[in-house]
């Protein structure tokens, strides 16, 4: 899943961050954050994204998240950097008296379209319920599988489960049906999002363990919120085809709302009124 462009902008509190503002985060590894694409000043599943920020800062320093603070430390970086389209990320730093929000904004982001060759490895993300700065592993395995001829890391368990992939989840198509690996992983929005999406749709689909082994013997996608990607092997051996699960994910994501990061523009989401989400 690849980026266009080298161009990054980062904003605290609606102005351009300066190097004392970057200090701090650049040389402690705390912190947590959200990624998300923006089209036309919108994201999809922002009370995703607002309840994941809350989630994890609760998890981390035992404090509910001014989530309407930060949509609008959002709203300010976007009018300043005059950009509507983009990759736009909110890292949540701890700090006196409260925490410290960044934003940047980098060139908007697309999924790949040719199918991803895994390599796996035994891996299990720290603190796998919180998306944490701490990306290093990520990073190194993806590496490592780059340098052995694939395209990607596949994390499984001692026991062989699989997870997750580096920076992704993976839908996965048996007989008819979307598999869902239940393992320890980052669940991510546009997994839920689809996940949402099936259902609305009657698409059947289950959360169950799966095995590396079992792999080959399935389809699957990629899917983070860039979108979703075609898997085309694992450790050298072929997965099955996958149209029929991209066309329902490209289906399901057509329905999926876009919402303005502008409170202004109208009644947005708020972690409380979405909880049950």
């Amino acid at each position: 899943m690849t980026s266009t462009g080298p161009a990054l902008l980062i904003f605290r509190e609606g102005r351009p961050a300066t190097a004392a503002d970057l200090a701090l985060p650049a040389l402690v590894n705390e912190g947590h954050f959200t990624t998300m694409q923006m089209r036309g000043g919108a994201v999809q599943g922002l009370e995703l994204h607002l309840q994941r920020l809350d989630r994890a800062h609760r998890t981390l320093y035992a404090q509910a998240l001014d989530t309407g603070r930060v949509r609008a430390h959002c709203a300010a970086a976007i009018a300043a950097s005059g950009l509507v389209d983009a990759a736009l990320r909110i890292t949540v730093h701890p700090g006196e008296p409260g925490p410290v929000v960044l934003v940047s904004l980098a060139p908007p982001a697309l999924p790949g379209t040719n199918g991803l060759q895994l390599k796996s490895f035994t891996y299990v993300r720290e603190s796998p319920e919180v998306k944490h700065v701490g990306t290093f592993p990520l990073f190194h395995y993806r590496r490592l599988a780059r340098a052995a001829g694939a395209d990607d890391a596949l994390f499984v368990t001692r026991d062989g489960h699989v997870c997750e992939g580096s920076t992704w989840n993976l839908a996965l198509w048996d007989r008819g049906q979307v598999v869902w690996p239940q393992a320890p992983a980052l669940r991510g929005t546009r997994e839920q999002l689809l996940q949402r999406e099936f259902g609305r749709a009657g698409v059947p689909q289950l959360t169950r363990v799966v095995s590396l082994d079992e792999l080959p013997m399935l389809a699957g996608i990629a899917c983070n919120s860039r979108g979703v990607q075609p898997l085309a092997s694992v450790d050298g051996r072929v997965m099955q085809d996958p149209g029929a699960l991209v066309a329902l994910a490209a289906a399901a994501d057509a329905r999926i709302p876009w919402d303005s990061l502008d409170a202004r523009a109208g009644q947005g989401p708020t972690v409380a009124a979405t909880a049950s989400l």
